[in-house]
């Protein structure tokens, strides 16, 4: 058992990290929305690109001072990894133009019950009931407040179906490969985003002329325009790092859920700044709903047996009690 120090020392490392993550998140996302559509920048895969770009930089300069360590991690393994984050962030945009946005909310949504599922049959992870309600209670909540018309159509779905396993398994493997070989999450980064970087420079402005109909090329930069493209590079660093820190700590599912924290945040910052339009009883009815949802998740999921990963498997353990060997818990907290 973990002294009270210790806990203590966790829990505020773990609040930190959160807080890390929804600040850089959020201010991501204002940044771009005001670049995209203030300033005409719509070119969302080549941005992620630039995004990786710079933090590759970073992570080589860091590297270089011996700021990070060096590590190793098989490219069989990054290349997985690229091709699940590069499914992910394309097939997102693609679902949200050929999706109406009730839909696209959906799927988003449904990211969660789909980490659920990789960790229950990859990581023999086990939930309680309470836990398991919980989580349903946040996807009502969120759904609630963010899903409005809702309309479906083939490609679309397929597009969400892509986006959302891509996503779900690169937000797996953040915390598989960090547990694995012992990775950091700098060190992780310095492997991945190299090869993020150039590959979706490489593709990004094909698979942005194909949504969007510009040429990144043709974009008429002007000093506002390069000052926020600057700005979003700055800021994604923290939100890259900020999410391998998270889900390295935590897991993929409690990332998701979590999450959803940012999510009410945007809108409600959105009422504060851009008007009251959209705020109505449903908005924070689902609001509230989702928050307690979250106080509840992070209650059961604490507890003992609220969410334990399966170490050994019962065979095992039989064999272990006919030899007479001393067999520790089979149940692992995660």
């Amino acid at each position: 058992m973990s002294s009270p120090g210790k806990s203590d020392h966790k829990a505020t490392l773990d609040a930190a990290s959160w807080m890390f993550n929804v600040v850089t998140s959020v201010g991501i996302i204002i940044v771009n929305k005001a670049l995209m559509a203030t300033y005409g920048f719509s070119f969302a895969t080549t941005l992620t690109g630039l995004h990786f770009a710079t933090t590759s930089l970073l992570t080589f300069i860091l590297k270089q001072l011996g700021y990070i360590q060096d590590s190793h991690l098989p490219f069989l393994d990054i290349l997985k990894f690229v091709i699940f984050a590069n499914f992910s962030i394309v097939g997102m945009n693609v679902s949200l133009m050929w999706n109406s946005v009730g839909f696209y909310q959906i799927a988003k949504l449904s990211m969660i019950p789909v980490s659920c599922f990789l960790e229950v049959v990859l990581d023999k992870v086990q939930y309680s009931r309470d836990t398991k309600l919980s989580i349903l209670l946040v996807l009502f909540g969120v759904g609630v407040c963010t899903v409005t018309d809702v309309s479906v159509n083939m490609k679309g779905f397929v597009a969400a179906v892509v986006a959302v396993w891509c996503t779900s398994l690169q937000q797996y493997y953040v915390h598989h490969l960090q547990r694995k070989y012992s990775l950091g999450s700098f060190n992780l980064l310095g492997h991945t985003a190299p090869v993020q970087a150039a590959s979706l420079l490489l593709l990004g402005p094909f698979s942005d002329y194909w949504l969007t109909g510009k040429r990144v090329d043709a974009y008429g930069f002007t000093f506002m325009s390069l000052a926020f493209l600057i700005l979003s590079c700055t800021i994604a660093v923290g939100t890259n790092l900020s999410q391998f820190i998270c889900i390295g700590r935590f897991t993929a599912v409690t990332f998701q859920v979590l999450g959803h924290m940012k999510t009410i945040l945007v809108l409600t910052l959105g009422f504060i700044f851009f008007g009251k339009e959209g705020l109505n009883l449903q908005v924070v009815i689902g609001m509230a709903i989702a928050i307690l949802g979250m106080i509840w998740y992070g209650n059961a999921s604490s507890k003992p047996g609220g969410k334990e990963r399966r170490s050994f498997s019962s065979t095992s353990s039989k064999a272990l009690k006919h030899t007479g060997s001393e067999s520790s818990d089979p149940d692992e907290k995660v």
